[in-house]
């Protein structure tokens, strides 16, 4: 007999919906070793969203106050989708109503909130992911398998970016992501946060940090179409120099206003005997260069995934059939309802989660003070 797993869903926006489609998509594709989603409740503060959600996405229930979800017996896994300020106080009521917790990234505003849910979360021994779903890629954990195998030799650099130009235009209202107290930081909490995440998961821990960052649109109208403008708090555009604990150098940078870019997590790692590049914007293919190889062989292949790389053959047969974006999300999802059912392991926990807002902080506090930070908890550095 196949498990239910019953959601209670937090936010009623656009990030619902990308999780109720990979619900749905990864029971159907993963089959029921993973537990079948049932839609139990969703809340918004919004109450036309509530219920018009609740009709199109199937929940049984619909509500406005989120205490009614994390306080429901018959929920299972509470999911929250809610803008960035909201994160920390839901998922630290829900762990401590002894809940399993998945939310979305970043886990919080500040590493001392993340380290606190990580800390509960563990204490409570309750399932506990934050959804940072480019570490889901299969071309990930294939660089990372590159990685730790030796075949690159000693990791030397890190190379990454992630750019978008969706705030190019300075016409485009001002938002929740614009407002430090609502967003904490902008394109670095927004993009660059994926970046950390796959750099976490493949490199390891980050010691130190050496950033800059800047606002190109210090105004926005308070509205579309109004003359009237308020501030811009939070960076466009942030650069920094990692040093990680592995002895490898980075250098990683993240734009909101990345003119021609659309989605450009890119990155680059080099060894002594290797290189590998990926391009999220060309998601099925991986670049590698071997050093060891003949003189006159030498060059970049280009690999094209295939059913041998991750979780890419619950999607595709054969090599060359293009996966997508949304696929990612559609594998984050198996891993959470996989956990939750057969208590598999996984890698995206809230300690994971702190590390990259740990990470952050650190980054931020560069910027500022123009000098070297250590990447810490309180006074001792963290370490998975």
């Amino acid at each position: 007999m196949r498990k239910k797993v019953n959601i209670g869903m937090v936010g009623a926006g656009w990030m619902c919906k990308a999780h109720v489609n990979a619900y749905t998509s990864a029971f159907r594709l993963y089959g029921d070793r993973i537990g079948e989603p049932v839609f139990k409740i969703i809340m918004d503060v919004n109450e036309r969203a509530s219920v018009e959600a609740a009709k199109e996405f199937g929940f049984e229930k619909w509500t406005t106050d989120w205490l009614d979800v994390i306080n429901s017996e018959e929920v299972d896994i509470v999911d929250i989708v809610t803008p960035n300020a909201f994160h920390y106080e839901i998922a630290k009521a829900a762990l401590l109503n002894g809940k399993n917790v998945y939310c979305e990234k970043p886990l919080s505003l500040s590493a001392e909130q993340s380290n606190e849910l990580a800390e509960i979360a563990k204490e409570k021994g309750v399932l506990n992911y934050v959804a940072f779903n480019n570490v889901m890629n299969p071309a990930t954990e294939y660089i990372k398998q590159l990685v730790q195998s030796g075949k690159l030799g000693e990791i030397m650099r890190f190379d990454g970016r992630y750019d978008q130009d969706m705030l190019l235009d300075p016409s485009i209202a001002i938002t929740w992501r614009h407002l430090v107290k609502q967003a904490g930081s902008g394109a670095l909490g927004d993009l660059g946060s994926h970046l950390l995440s796959v750099s976490q998961y493949i490199m390891g821990d980050i010691e130190s940090v050496n950033a800059v960052s800047r606002i190109y649109i210090p105004e926005r109208p308070v509205e579309p179409g109004s003359t009237e403008t308020a501030t811009v708090e939070t960076e466009d555009y942030m650069a920094f120099t990692a040093q990680y604990q592995s002895g490898a150098i980075g250098q990683l940078s993240t734009s909101r206003i990345g003119t021609g870019r659309k989605n450009y997590l890119a990155f680059e790692i080099q060894g002594t005997l290797g290189t590998v590049t990926f391009n999220l914007e060309r998601l099925n293919e991986v670049n590698v260069y071997f050093h060891n190889e003949e003189s006159t062989h030498r060059g970049f292949r280009n690999v094209l995934l295939g059913p041998d790389h991750g979780d890419y053959g619950v999607f595709q047969p054969a090599s060359g059939i293009n996966i997508s974006f949304n696929d990612m999300k559609v594998i984050e999802v198996a891993k959470v309802l996989n956990a939750f059912t057969n208590d598999a392991e996984y890698v995206c926990t809230f300690e994971f989660g702190a590390k990259i807002d740990t990470c952050v902080e650190a980054i931020l506090k560069s910027a500022k003070t123009n000098q070297w930070e250590k990447v810490e908890e309180g006074n001792r550095t963290i370490c998975l």
